[in-house]
Parts: structure tokens; C-alpha cells; sequence
């Protein structure tokens, strides 16, 4: 499955990230001298995405800025300076910006390094995984040694057969959601018109025995406060491709 269309969540207030995000938007915080959110865009161009819908709110003229001037894919801006959507209520209201189809999802402030040079990338291997007959979504998994910024908290368990579940205490195979997601976009349909949390999706799915993890090749970074910039400039020092 090759798909050429993509929806990247880089709206959030980045909180956590203050004072540093009192006057520049997360996703334009440099790590190794690179904005986070190009990290991302990079990895869907490099996927063979052509277009990229990004949601705007704090310093949403910085964003649009800076979106101008990549040049990688056709960026189209979903505007919230007046209403912020949340993960969910964003993810459906700029793919009404798409077509219809299979799209990745991605955040603006996750990404990867350190994947073999020669080998699929970890996108590619999504989309090939992905099976809208079994799968509502498909989600990129981190183990949690393949991880630095995240902490101790895990998200889900996978199952042998490739199944996720919330983790709970003592589950065998505990993995981190790695910010990317495969999924069509019908799914969200019958999505509400306000703000929501992309959660009530994937415990839909998960009820439903169709939300699928595929696990990271390489190592998963987020940089969630300034204290996290550092292990995160390290990491990519040792492991990016130059």
C-alpha cells in the first residue's frame, strides 16, 4: 500500500516545554539544529507523501512561517487559533483537508533515528502492515529500551498476534505509542464536531479487537520538557544519519 497523504498533530500548547515555548511553538524547538516537527516531515516525504495537512494554534504565525518555507511536501495549514480541537477533534477536522484513502498520522514532537540505512523505513513497513479488514488503526510501537524522554508509563501491550491492549501492570509485552499511525480516513466519519481526545478512537478499537501495533526499527525520542533537550541532542548526535 503506498500511501501519499498525511495529517501531522502539531497544534498542542506545549506546556511542559515552558518558558522555552513562551515564544516559539514546540515544534520549531531545534534538536541537533533541527526544528522537531521537520523531523517528521522529512520522515513522510522520505515515505513518498506528497501532501501533509498541519494544524496550527500557539504562535500559529511562526508555524505558518516556517511551513512556507519547506519545501518537501505540499503543506496545507488547518487553522485552530480560534477553537483548539485536541488530538481527535484536530485529526477530523483537518482531514476534511484530505482525500479519501489511507493517510499517516504523525506528531509533530515524536520521531525516530537510527533505523539500518538499505532497510524499509519504519513508515513504508506501516502501510504494508496495515489491513483495513482486521484494523481499524495501525500504530508504530517503541519498546521501552528503545526509548529515551518518554519516563515509566507504557501505553499498550502487544499481543503475539500483533493485537494492543491498555497495559496494565505485569502484561509480557509493554510498548509505547511512537507518535505514527496508519488508518482510513472514513474511520472518522462519525467523528463529534468539538474538541476531543484521540484515545476514544483507540479504545474503540481496542474493544473492537482492531487496534494493531507494529514495532520501531531504531530509537524513539520525545522531548517533552527543556530538561529532555539534551538526552535527546545526544541521541541524535550518535545515531542520525548524516
Amino acid at each position: 500500500m503506498t500511501i501519499t497523504e498525511a495529517m501531522v498533530l502539531a497544534a498542542g500548547l506545549g506546556t511542559r516545554m515552558r518558558p522555552i515555548t513562551e515564544t516559539i511553538p514546540k515544534p520549531l524547538v531545534k534538536i541537533g539544529g533541527k526544528p522537531l516537527i521537520d523531523y517528521a516531515l522529512d520522515i513522510l516525504a522520505e515515505a513518498g507523501v506528497r501532501k501533509a495537512v498541519v494544524n496550527v494554534h500557539h504562535l500559529a504565525d511562526q508555524m505558518e512561517a516556517h511551513l512556507a518555507r519547506y519545501d518537501g511536501l505540499d503543506i496545507v495549514v488547518s487553522d485552530e487559533r480560534e477553537t483548539l480541537m485536541n488530538s481527535g477533534g484536530g485529526l477530523a477536522k483537518g482531514l476534511k483537508l484530505l482525500g479519501r484513502g489511507p493517510v499517516y498520522v504523525m506528531n509533530a514532537d515524536l520521531f525516530w533515528v537510527g533505523d539500518k540505512p538499505g532497510a524499509e523505513a519504519n513508515l513504508p513497513r506501516l502501510a504494508r502492515f496495515f489491513d483495513p479488514a482486521r484494523m481499524d488503526m495501525a500504530l508504530l510501537c517503541a519498546r521501552p529500551d528503545q526509548t529515551t524522554g518518554h519516563g515509566e508509563k507504557n501505553d499498550f501491550n502487544l499481543g503475539s498476534d500483533g493485537r494492543l491492549a491498555r497495559y496494565r501492570d505485569g502484561d509480557p509485552e509493554p510498548v509505547i505509542y511512537a507518535g505514527a499511525i496508519v488508518l482510513h480516513s472514513a474511520l472518522l466519519d462519525d467523528a463529534p464536531a468539538d474538541a476531543f481526545n484521540l484515545n476514544i478512537y483507540f479504545d474503540r478499537a481496542i474493544a473492537a479487537g482492531r487496534l494493531y501495533g507494529l514495532p520501531l526499527e531504531g530509537h524513539w525520542l520525545t522531548v517533552g520538557t527543556p530538561d529532555a533537550i539534551a538526552p535527546a541532542e545526544a541521541v541524535v548526535s550518535r545515531l542520525a544519519r548524516p
